[in-house]
């Protein structure tokens, strides 16, 4: 089966991070997998597939926008049995592509988020609407995705299909634990450690709101790049005199390590489709504090804690109930014990499935 997935870019974010796990396990199951970039610029996770050897990486640009990615696109259309969509604008301009080029192929869009701004704005609906009727089928990466989508778009239910994200265990259980020296800090430090863009469905300023709110030795890591809202953040740590308490570390390619060396995993946001970070924190073996969100809220539950979104006191309170060793350590356990039920493998082999049905 030849298996073409086009994405916006290979920058930081859940979604990227998955086709980076995904693309080579499609390959290990026999199938024939190329990836199409908008924006082709050279990531970690870019050359991370590339060093990987598994998969053409084609590009149509360096940027995200441009009205003749419709028609750049179209040529690759009849040169797959499946194309595999993931996020907005590529989105978009698929379903163009697929209306103007080869009304045949069969086309497959991952939705990742419970919630963006089109689908909230109503003079938006009818686009959104439009342009989710040339997918063949909708992956839905929650229960709570999926009631998003009939409840504000009105989307046939046959046209949904809930496949839940997956993480590749063993490479994080691999992954050795940096060390505090190398950054600056003391085994004395409280290591908080949240590993997010900077779009506006994330939530940095909460968590910052909240360091400023705690002890001295609590420090903050802030791993990720991408979106427009990093100069936000940082103005609102120095405007509270905590910037010296903050490092920001940009995209990384040791993420695993970084989450081993911490003491304990944030995940604030105001929208999260599935809150891929999320599990891979509790992977890691420290205890997760995560933004009780719909989508998000339903991976943690039972495995991490929710704060309530926005609240930087109940965040600081869920993080102070942490310094009790014991209740520590029972966090941690039973997070762990939580995100082995989202093993990789599972998800291969329900989109195997999806794809064969088509």
């Amino acid at each position: 089966m030849k298996i073409l997935h086009i994405i916006d870019g290979l920058g930081t974010g859940g979604a990227e991070k998955l086709l980076t796990e995904i693309v080579p396990g499609l390959v290990e199951e026999g199938c024939q997998v190329d990836v199409l970039l908008l924006n082709g610029e050279i990531t970690p996770f870019y050359k991370k597939l590339e060093d990987g050897g598994c998969c053409n990486i084609f590009s149509l640009g360096n940027r995200f926008y441009h009205p003749l990615y419709v028609i750049k696109i179209i040529p690759y259309l009849s040169k797959y049995d499946v194309v595999h969509v993931h996020l907005f604008p590529a989105q978009y301009f698929a379903a163009l592509a697929k209306m103007i080029g080869n009304k045949n192929v069969k086309l497959i869009f991952t939705e990742h988020s419970t919630s963006n701004n089109r689908i909230e704005n109503n003079k938006f609906k009818r686009i959104e609407k439009f342009i989710y009727s040339f997918y063949n089928k909708i992956i839905c990466i929650t229960h709570g995705v999926k009631s998003k989508l009939i409840e504000k778009l009105d989307i046939p239910e046959e046209k949904l299909v809930v496949i839940e994200n997956g993480i590749n265990i063993q490479d994080i259980k691999n992954a050795p634990k940096a060390n505090r020296i190398d950054f600056g800090y003391s085994e004395n430090d409280r290591l908080l450690i949240m590993v997010a863009s900077f779009r506006p469905n994330k939530d940095q300023d909460t968590l910052i709101r909240t360091l400023s709110l705690l002890p001295n030795n609590y420090k903050l890591i802030l791993v990720g790049d991408g979106g427009d809202r990093r100069e936000i953040v940082k103005n609102l740590a120095k405007s509270l005199k905590v910037e010296n308490r903050i490092n920001f570390l940009g995209i990384r390619a040791d993420v695993y390590s970084l989450l081993k060396m911490c003491d304990i995993a944030i995940l604030s946001s105001h929208a999260e489709g599935f809150g891929l970070a999320a599990v891979e924190s509790m992977v890691c073996g420290i205890p997760l504090v995560a933004s009780n969100v719909d989508g998000l809220a339903q991976v943690v539950n039972g495995g991490g804690m929710l704060f309530e979104k926005g609240n930087e006191e109940d965040l600081k309170s869920k993080i102070i109930s942490l310094e009790d060793k014991d209740y520590y350590i029972k966090v941690a356990e039973r997070g762990l014990a939580k995100a082995y039920e989202f093993d990789i493998k599972k998800m291969i082999q329900s989109t195997l499935e999806l794809y064969s049905s088509l």
